[in-house]
C-alpha cells in the first residue's frame, strides 16, 4: 500500500522537487509538451547518464527532463525523494546505478510493471519477469593488483585470496558499510549463508585487511603500491588500467561461484505524469546501442549477447557470474547492516 500525503505536505514537496529540479539537471524545463515529455531520475553518474538521455531524446523525440543524484547523496537522495513524492509522483522513471535500491520501492508498491520488447535479448536473470525491473549495463567485482607486488605468491584468482596469508597487510577493501561493498557482503550472506560469511569477514580482520573509504580509495592504494590488490568495481579498475599504471584485473571466482554482476536497473514508477513517455524512454535505455555506450564512457559490461565493447572491457557473456536472487540482497543489505556497523567497529 503507497503512503498517502496530505495536501499540505504535497504542496510542500511538490515545491521542494522543482527547486531540486531546476538545481539539479532539469533541462529545458519550459515549453514542451506533455505528451512528448518525461521525468527521469537517476543515480547514475551525470557524466555517463546525461549524454545517454541526449542520444534518446534524439532517437525517440522526447524531451528528457533529468533529476540527477549528488555525489554527497549519491544512490540514495533520488531514492528517498521518490519515497517522498508517493502520495503524489514528479517523476516518471528511476534509473539506478545498481540493482537493489529499486526493491525498495517495489516493497512500497510504487512501481508499475512494464516488460519493454528491448528487454526480450537481455538474460532472464537481470530482470523480473513481470517487468516490474530491468537490469542492463552491468559493473563487476573484481580483484585490481599491482603487478609490481605480487613477489612469489602468484596471482590471486578468488575472493577468498583477501584472507590468505601469503597476502596479510597487502590487500585491501572499500568500508562495507557503504556502497557496492555492502551489495557484495550481503550477496555472500546470501549465498553462502550467515556462519561462512561472517567467518569469511573474520578472517580478513584476522589477515590485517584494509578497510578504505571507498572503491576509489582501493583503486589509489593498489596503484601506489601500498596494497599488493584490492577489490573494487570495474569502472575504477579500467580507470586504473588505463592511466598506465602497473596494474592488472581479475575476475575472482571463475572455477566457484563466479563474479558478482551489478547491472544498472530502470522501473517504470507507478501513477507518474507521463507513463507512455516513460514506457518509450525505458524501451531507448534498453537498446543494445545503451550498453555500447555505457561500456564505451563507463567501462560497464553489455548484459546481452554481441554488444561490441572497448579494449579490456569484458561482456557478460564472457564472465563466469555469481547466481544470486537480487530481491533477496536487497532484504539481506538491511538485515546484516546492525552486524556490520559492528564488524567496522561503528
Amino acid at each position: 500500500m503507497r503512503s498517502s500525503t496530505r495536501p499540505a505536505q504535497v504542496s510542500v514537496v511538490v515545491i521542494a522537487v522543482l527547486a531540486l529540479m531546476a538545481g539539479h539537471g532539469c533541462r529545458g524545463c519550459a515549453g514542451w509538451s506533455d505528451t512528448d515529455v518525461v521525468v527521469i531520475y537517476t543515480s547514475v553518474d551525470q557524466v555517463f547518464s546525461e549524454p545517454i538521455f541526449q542520444y534518446c531524446e534524439a532517437s525517440t523525440g522526447l524531451k528528457v527532463k533529468a533529476v540527477f543524484d549528488t555525489e554527497e547523496t549519491k544512490s540514495t537522495g533520488v531514492l528517498n525523494r521518490l519515497i517522498a513524492e508517493a502520495g503524489q509522483p514528479q517523476a516518471d522513471v528511476f534509473w539506478s546505478n545498481d540493482p537493489v535500491r529499486p526493491f525498495v520501492l517495489i516493497d512500497r508498491g510504487q512501481v508499475e510493471a512494464y516488460a519493454s520488447p528491448a528487454a526480450v535479448e537481455l538474460p532472464e536473470a537481470f530482470r523480473a519477469k513481470d517487468g516490474a525491473w530491468t537490469g542492463f549495463a552491468a559493473r563487476a567485482r573484481v580483484l585490481l593488483v599491482n603487478t609490481d607486488q605480487g613477489g612469489d605468491a602468484g596471482m590471486p584468482r578468488s575472493i577468498r585470496d583477501l584472507a590468505d596469508s601469503r597476502w596479510r597487510g597487502q590487500t585491501a577493501i572499500a568500508n562495507p558499510l557503504f556502497g557496492t561493498t555492502t551489495m557484495h557482503v550481503a550477496a555472500l550472506f546470501a549465498s553462502w549463508g550467515d556462519e561462512e560469511a561472517r567467518r569469511f569477514l573474520a578472517s580478513l580482520r584476522e589477515n590485517e585487511v584494509r578497510i578504505a573509504s571507498s572503491n576509489g580509495e582501493v583503486k589509489r592504494l593498489v596503484v601506489a603500491g601500498e596494497v599488493a590488490f584490492g577489490l573494487t568495481d570495474t569502472d575504477d579498475a579500467y580507470q586504473a588500467l588505463r592511466s598506465g599504471a602497473p596494474v592488472s584485473v581479475v575476475y575472482p571466482d571463475q572455477d566457484g561461484i563466479g563474479t558478482l554482476f551489478m547491472p544498472t536497473s530502470v522501473v517504470l514508477i507507478r501513477d507518474s505524469p507521463h507513463s507512455q513517455a516513460g514506457r518509450r524512454l525505458i524501451d531507448c535505455l534498453l537498446e543494445a546501442e545503451v550498453e555500447r555506450r555505457m561500456a564505451k564512457a563507463a567501462a560497464h559490461m553489455p548484459l546481452r549477447k554481441g554488444v561490441e565493447t572497448p579494449v579490456g572491457i569484458r561482456r557478460a557473456e564472457d564472465v563466469r557470474a555469481m547466481k544470486i536472487d537480487y530481491p533477496t540482497v536487497a532484504k539481506t543489505m538491511g538485515r546484516i547492516e546492525p552486524w556490520l556497523r559492528e564488524w567496522v567497529g561503528f
